[in-house]
Protein backbone atom coordinates (compact mmCIF):
# COMPACT_ATOMS: atom_id res chain seq x y z
CA UNK A 1 0.00 0.00 0.00
CA UNK A 2 2.81 2.45 0.86
CA UNK A 3 4.68 1.60 -2.96
CA UNK A 4 0.98 2.98 -4.60
CA UNK A 5 0.59 5.95 -2.10
CA UNK A 6 4.06 7.07 -2.78
CA UNK A 7 4.01 6.09 -7.04
CA UNK A 8 0.60 8.12 -6.80
CA UNK A 9 2.24 11.24 -5.02
CA UNK A 10 5.27 11.22 -7.46
CA UNK A 11 2.91 11.60 -10.04
CA UNK A 12 0.73 13.64 -8.69
CA UNK A 13 3.67 16.07 -7.36
CA UNK A 14 5.23 15.33 -11.41
CA UNK A 15 2.03 17.26 -13.07
CA UNK A 16 1.90 19.97 -10.05
CA UNK A 17 5.48 21.08 -10.68
CA UNK A 18 5.44 21.05 -14.10
CA UNK A 19 2.14 23.03 -14.26
CA UNK A 20 4.00 25.55 -11.53
CA UNK A 21 7.09 25.32 -13.93
CA UNK A 22 4.98 26.42 -16.68
CA UNK A 23 4.37 29.82 -15.10
CA UNK A 24 7.46 31.06 -15.80
CA UNK A 25 9.65 29.06 -18.05
CA UNK A 26 8.75 25.95 -21.08
CA UNK A 27 11.04 24.93 -23.36
CA UNK A 28 9.49 27.33 -26.32
CA UNK A 29 7.10 29.79 -26.43
CA UNK A 30 3.63 27.64 -26.38
CA UNK A 31 2.06 30.44 -28.51
CA UNK A 32 5.34 30.21 -31.31
CA UNK A 33 4.45 28.76 -34.57
CA UNK A 34 6.96 27.16 -36.95
CA UNK A 35 5.13 25.73 -40.05
CA UNK A 36 8.53 24.38 -41.09
CA UNK A 37 9.11 22.67 -37.86
CA UNK A 38 5.60 20.65 -37.91
CA UNK A 39 5.17 17.25 -37.03
CA UNK A 40 8.73 16.71 -35.93
CA UNK A 41 9.43 13.60 -33.72
CA UNK A 42 11.30 14.09 -30.19
CA UNK A 43 14.93 15.09 -30.80
CA UNK A 44 17.07 17.31 -28.70
CA UNK A 45 15.76 20.65 -29.82
CA UNK A 46 11.83 19.48 -28.93
CA UNK A 47 12.19 17.13 -26.49
CA UNK A 48 8.50 15.00 -27.15
CA UNK A 49 8.61 16.92 -30.72
CA UNK A 50 6.35 19.04 -32.11
CA UNK A 51 2.74 19.57 -33.27
CA UNK A 52 1.04 20.23 -37.04
CA UNK A 53 1.28 23.88 -35.94
CA UNK A 54 5.31 23.62 -35.47
CA UNK A 55 4.76 24.06 -31.88
CA UNK A 56 6.78 22.20 -29.02
CA UNK A 57 4.56 19.42 -27.66
CA UNK A 58 6.30 19.33 -24.08
CA UNK A 59 5.86 23.30 -23.71
CA UNK A 60 2.18 22.60 -24.74
CA UNK A 61 2.15 20.16 -21.74
CA UNK A 62 3.44 21.91 -19.15
CA UNK A 63 1.08 24.42 -19.99
CA UNK A 64 -2.33 22.30 -20.17
CA UNK A 65 -1.31 20.89 -17.11
CA UNK A 66 -1.45 24.10 -15.55
CA UNK A 67 -5.24 24.55 -17.25
CA UNK A 68 -6.02 21.05 -16.18
CA UNK A 69 -5.05 21.47 -12.92
CA UNK A 70 -6.90 24.50 -11.97
CA UNK A 71 -9.90 23.84 -13.65
CA UNK A 72 -10.09 20.40 -11.58
CA UNK A 73 -8.88 22.48 -8.46
CA UNK A 74 -11.07 24.98 -8.63
CA UNK A 75 -14.55 22.86 -9.42
CA UNK A 76 -13.61 20.87 -6.55
CA UNK A 77 -13.49 23.81 -4.24
CA UNK A 78 -16.77 24.69 -5.88
CA UNK A 79 -18.06 21.08 -4.97
CA UNK A 80 -16.59 20.97 -1.59
CA UNK A 81 -17.71 24.60 -0.98
CA UNK A 82 -21.54 23.62 -1.39
CA UNK A 83 -21.99 20.44 -1.13
CA UNK A 84 -20.42 19.53 2.49
CA UNK A 85 -22.75 22.54 4.19
CA UNK A 86 -25.46 20.72 2.50
CA UNK A 87 -24.66 17.83 3.58
CA UNK A 88 -24.01 18.50 6.95
CA UNK A 89 -26.92 20.17 7.02
CA UNK A 90 -29.29 17.24 5.63
CA UNK A 91 -27.53 15.17 8.48
CA UNK A 92 -27.88 17.46 11.22
CA UNK A 93 -31.60 17.90 9.99
CA UNK A 94 -32.37 13.94 9.07
CA UNK A 95 -35.69 12.82 8.33
CA UNK A 96 -36.64 16.48 7.87
CA UNK A 97 -38.46 18.47 4.97
CA UNK A 98 -34.83 19.73 4.13
CA UNK A 99 -33.15 16.78 4.12
CA UNK A 100 -35.73 15.82 1.83
CA UNK A 101 -35.08 18.13 -0.46
CA UNK A 102 -31.39 18.43 -0.29
CA UNK A 103 -31.28 14.68 -1.53
CA UNK A 104 -33.88 15.23 -3.72
CA UNK A 105 -31.96 18.00 -5.43
CA UNK A 106 -28.91 16.24 -5.44
CA UNK A 107 -30.66 13.05 -7.18
CA UNK A 108 -31.65 16.01 -10.00
CA UNK A 109 -27.89 17.30 -10.59
CA UNK A 110 -26.86 13.33 -10.66
CA UNK A 111 -29.37 13.29 -13.58
CA UNK A 112 -27.38 15.62 -15.80
CA UNK A 113 -23.60 14.59 -16.08
CA UNK A 114 -20.87 17.73 -16.47
CA UNK A 115 -21.11 17.31 -20.29
CA UNK A 116 -25.07 18.10 -20.52
CA UNK A 117 -24.49 20.54 -18.09
CA UNK A 118 -21.46 22.12 -19.90
CA UNK A 119 -23.31 21.81 -23.10
CA UNK A 120 -26.42 23.69 -21.20
CA UNK A 121 -24.06 26.54 -20.09
CA UNK A 122 -21.99 27.06 -23.10
CA UNK A 123 -25.36 27.12 -25.19
CA UNK A 124 -26.63 30.03 -23.19
CA UNK A 125 -22.76 31.55 -22.63
CA UNK A 126 -20.59 30.01 -24.71
CA UNK A 127 -17.10 27.76 -24.52
CA UNK A 128 -14.64 28.36 -21.85
CA UNK A 129 -12.51 27.38 -19.61
CA UNK A 130 -14.76 29.00 -16.83
CA UNK A 131 -18.00 27.73 -18.19
CA UNK A 132 -15.70 24.10 -17.76
CA UNK A 133 -15.02 24.99 -13.97
CA UNK A 134 -18.96 25.94 -13.41
CA UNK A 135 -20.18 22.51 -15.54
CA UNK A 136 -17.65 20.36 -13.39
CA UNK A 137 -18.20 22.48 -10.08
CA UNK A 138 -21.59 21.81 -10.11
CA UNK A 139 -21.47 18.05 -10.79
CA UNK A 140 -19.12 18.11 -7.65
CA UNK A 141 -21.75 19.27 -5.42
CA UNK A 142 -23.91 16.52 -5.06
CA UNK A 143 -20.98 14.13 -4.68
CA UNK A 144 -19.56 15.97 -1.67
CA UNK A 145 -23.08 16.18 0.07
CA UNK A 146 -23.84 12.88 -0.15
CA UNK A 147 -20.50 12.02 1.31
CA UNK A 148 -20.88 14.62 4.11
CA UNK A 149 -24.14 13.51 4.67
CA UNK A 150 -23.53 10.09 4.86
CA UNK A 151 -20.54 10.58 7.07
CA UNK A 152 -22.21 12.91 9.49
CA UNK A 153 -25.42 10.46 10.14
CA UNK A 154 -23.17 7.99 11.56
CA UNK A 155 -21.67 10.48 13.89
CA UNK A 156 -25.03 11.74 15.31
CA UNK A 157 -26.01 8.72 17.29
CA UNK A 158 -23.10 8.69 19.32
CA UNK A 159 -22.47 9.41 22.77
CA UNK A 160 -20.14 12.28 22.10
CA UNK A 161 -22.46 14.42 20.21
CA UNK A 162 -25.01 13.40 22.81
CA UNK A 163 -23.00 15.13 25.25
CA UNK A 164 -22.10 18.45 23.06
CA UNK A 165 -26.45 18.14 23.04
CA UNK A 166 -26.84 18.35 26.96
CA UNK A 167 -24.12 20.68 27.06
CA UNK A 168 -26.51 23.26 25.07
CA UNK A 169 -24.79 23.08 21.71
CA UNK A 170 -27.05 23.51 19.22
CA UNK A 171 -26.83 21.48 15.57
CA UNK A 172 -24.45 24.35 13.77
CA UNK A 173 -22.04 24.38 16.11
CA UNK A 174 -22.11 20.58 16.49
CA UNK A 175 -22.00 20.24 12.66
CA UNK A 176 -18.85 22.75 12.82
CA UNK A 177 -16.84 21.91 15.94
CA UNK A 178 -17.62 17.80 16.44
CA UNK A 179 -18.67 16.38 13.08
CA UNK A 180 -17.15 18.34 10.31
CA UNK A 181 -13.11 17.12 11.90
CA UNK A 182 -14.43 13.69 12.35
CA UNK A 183 -15.42 13.17 8.61
CA UNK A 184 -12.13 15.66 7.07
CA UNK A 185 -10.53 12.22 6.33
CA UNK A 186 -13.37 11.07 4.09
CA UNK A 187 -13.52 14.94 2.29
CA UNK A 188 -10.02 14.96 1.88
CA UNK A 189 -9.89 11.19 0.34
CA UNK A 190 -12.79 12.26 -1.82
CA UNK A 191 -11.63 15.50 -3.08
CA UNK A 192 -8.34 13.73 -4.27
CA UNK A 193 -10.56 11.28 -6.43
CA UNK A 194 -12.88 14.29 -7.97
CA UNK A 195 -9.82 15.96 -8.24
CA UNK A 196 -8.75 13.63 -10.63
CA UNK A 197 -11.97 12.98 -12.24
CA UNK A 198 -12.25 16.58 -12.83
CA UNK A 199 -8.82 16.48 -15.16
CA UNK A 200 -10.50 13.91 -16.86
CA UNK A 201 -13.60 15.91 -17.30
CA UNK A 202 -11.49 19.01 -18.17
CA UNK A 203 -9.61 17.21 -20.61
CA UNK A 204 -13.40 15.55 -22.28
CA UNK A 205 -15.13 19.11 -22.39
CA UNK A 206 -11.96 20.52 -24.56
CA UNK A 207 -11.48 17.47 -26.48
CA UNK A 208 -15.68 18.37 -27.83
CA UNK A 209 -14.40 22.22 -28.24
CA UNK A 210 -16.54 23.12 -24.65
CA UNK A 211 -13.55 23.97 -22.36
CA UNK A 212 -10.26 26.30 -22.84
CA UNK A 213 -10.03 27.84 -26.16
CA UNK A 214 -7.25 28.73 -28.27
CA UNK A 215 -4.55 29.80 -27.33
CA UNK A 216 -4.90 28.62 -24.07
CA UNK A 217 -3.34 24.76 -23.99
CA UNK A 218 -5.36 22.34 -22.93
CA UNK A 219 -4.05 18.07 -23.32
CA UNK A 220 -7.99 17.49 -24.24
CA UNK A 221 -7.79 19.76 -27.53
CA UNK A 222 -4.47 18.35 -27.99
CA UNK A 223 -5.46 14.91 -28.65
CA UNK A 224 -9.10 16.55 -31.04
CA UNK A 225 -5.87 17.96 -33.22
CA UNK A 226 -4.31 15.15 -33.19
CA UNK A 227 -6.87 12.71 -33.68
CA UNK A 228 -6.52 12.69 -37.57
CA UNK A 229 -2.57 12.68 -37.59
CA UNK A 230 -1.95 9.56 -35.37
CA UNK A 231 -0.38 7.26 -38.58
CA UNK A 232 1.45 10.41 -39.63
CA UNK A 233 2.82 11.37 -36.12
CA UNK A 234 1.69 9.37 -33.67
CA UNK A 235 3.92 11.08 -30.87
CA UNK A 236 1.15 14.19 -30.98
CA UNK A 237 -1.20 11.85 -29.67
CA UNK A 238 0.34 9.35 -27.52
CA UNK A 239 1.92 12.34 -25.28
CA UNK A 240 -1.14 14.19 -24.41
CA UNK A 241 -2.77 10.69 -23.74
CA UNK A 242 -0.08 9.73 -21.64
CA UNK A 243 -0.19 13.16 -19.24
CA UNK A 244 -4.12 12.66 -18.76
CA UNK A 245 -3.47 8.77 -17.67
CA UNK A 246 -0.54 9.15 -15.88
CA UNK A 247 -1.81 12.17 -14.00
CA UNK A 248 -5.10 10.41 -13.38
CA UNK A 249 -3.91 7.10 -12.19
CA UNK A 250 -1.39 9.16 -9.83
CA UNK A 251 -4.27 10.95 -8.23
CA UNK A 252 -5.79 7.97 -8.02
CA UNK A 253 -3.36 5.68 -6.51
CA UNK A 254 -3.39 8.84 -3.69
CA UNK A 255 -6.27 8.97 -2.76
CA UNK A 256 -6.72 4.86 -2.78
CA UNK A 257 -3.21 5.73 -0.27
CA UNK A 258 -4.81 8.29 1.69
CA UNK A 259 -8.33 6.41 2.87
CA UNK A 260 -5.76 3.19 3.66
CA UNK A 261 -3.61 5.56 6.05
CA UNK A 262 -6.18 8.09 7.17
CA UNK A 263 -9.25 5.07 7.94
CA UNK A 264 -8.40 3.56 11.04
CA UNK A 265 -10.12 -0.13 10.54
CA UNK A 266 -8.19 -0.19 6.90
CA UNK A 267 -4.84 1.05 8.65
CA UNK A 268 -5.85 -1.98 12.00
CA UNK A 269 -6.18 -4.35 9.14
CA UNK A 270 -2.83 -3.62 7.91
Amino acid sequence: MKASLYLGLALALAALLAAAASLIWTPHDVTALSIADKLKPPSAGHWLGTDHFGRDIASMLMAGARTSIAVALVAVGIGMGFGVPLGLLAAARHGSIVDEAVMRGNDLIFAFPSLVIAILITAVFGPSAVNAILAIGIFNIPVFARVARGGALSLWTLDFIRAAEVAGKGPARISAEHILPNIASLLIVQGTIQFSLGILAEAGLSYVGLGAQPPTPSWGRMLAEAQTMVTLAPHVAIFPGLAIVLTVFGLNLLGDGLRDRLDPRLRART
